[in-house]
């Protein structure tokens, strides 16, 4: 049995350590405990709640009044793991800088970076958007429809990334890609992307949260292999402003 005094004498490093990862701690509550007790007393998923809340205060066919009732969700109810509101404008400058004619996204989730990006694409651009979690695309396909956007502009695949890749088919290539599914799966399915013929010259490559949770061997290898120029833009976490994140810019330069 520890005694008071070691106790005590541990009390200040507990209160340190609580104090610097506050937000930390935070973020776990809202992002796992609280979503996992509503679900449990619910029988609803966090995702199809998040999906109620925006019918019923979205205004149908405006995708930037859909995506702000997404960012009131999830500041004042439950964590999303969507790009946000402040990344989103860091993925918006670079889609309007480009102005690609192809985008691949990889990780839809509830649709936010969908609908994001597709706002944003010039017209007749065509956006393919890939989800391996059934549940998670069936809620994203009803967002991407109610914002306004039809089957032409934006097309839902569901399956696992690693399989569904090597299956697309993108004339010269996709001009802009967004990862936001598993870090651990971003070095897998970039190089996956350059195996199959399926990046164009010059292409845009984003993966975000590349500072938390992090994605070191992704971001590694694009430092180091020679086939892209890379930066990160800094940023903070989705909804959670006092945790540092980033979102890694790749531009495919080809094999040298």
């Amino acid at each position: 049995m520890v005694s008071p005094a070691i106790a005590l004498a541990f009390l200040p490093f507990l209160i340190t350590l609580l104090i610097r990862y506050r937000h930390y701690l935070v973020l776990l509550y809202r992002a796992a405990l609280l979503p996992w007790l509503q679900d449990r007393l619910t029988g609803v998923p966090r995702e199809q709640r998040a999906f109620q809340y925006v019918l019923s205060h979205a205004i149908p066919g405006d995708p930037q009044h859909i995506l702000l009732t997404f960012d009131q969700w999830s500041y004042n109810c439950e964590h999303l793991s969507c790009v946000g509101p402040l990344k989103g404008k860091i993925v918006e400058r670079l889609l309007c800088e480009r102005a690609p004619r192809s985008v691949l996204e990889l990780g839809t989730y509830c649709g936010y970076g969908t609908v994001l990006m597709a706002a944003a694409l010039p017209g007749g651009a065509h956006l393919c958007t890939v989800e391996p979690n059934p549940q998670h695309a069936a809620v994203a396909e009803k967002v991407i429809r109610l914002a306004g956007f039809d089957e032409q502009t934006v097309e839902l695949i569901v399956g696992p990334t690693d399989e569904v890749i090597p299956q697309l088919k993108a004339q010269n290539g996709f001009d802009f890609v967004f990862m936001d599914h598993w870090k651990r799966s971003y070095l897998r399915d970039l190089r996956l992307l350059e195996e199959h013929g399926l990046l164009a010259d010059k292409a845009t490559v984003l993966a975000d949260n590349v500072v938390f949770p992090g994605a070191p061997h992704f971001l590694q290898y694009a430092k180091t292999c020679g086939k892209y120029r890379c930066r990160v833009h800094r940023a903070s976490l989705e909804y959670c402003r006092a945790i540092p994140d980033g979102i890694a810019e790749l531009c495919y330069v080809g094999a040298r």
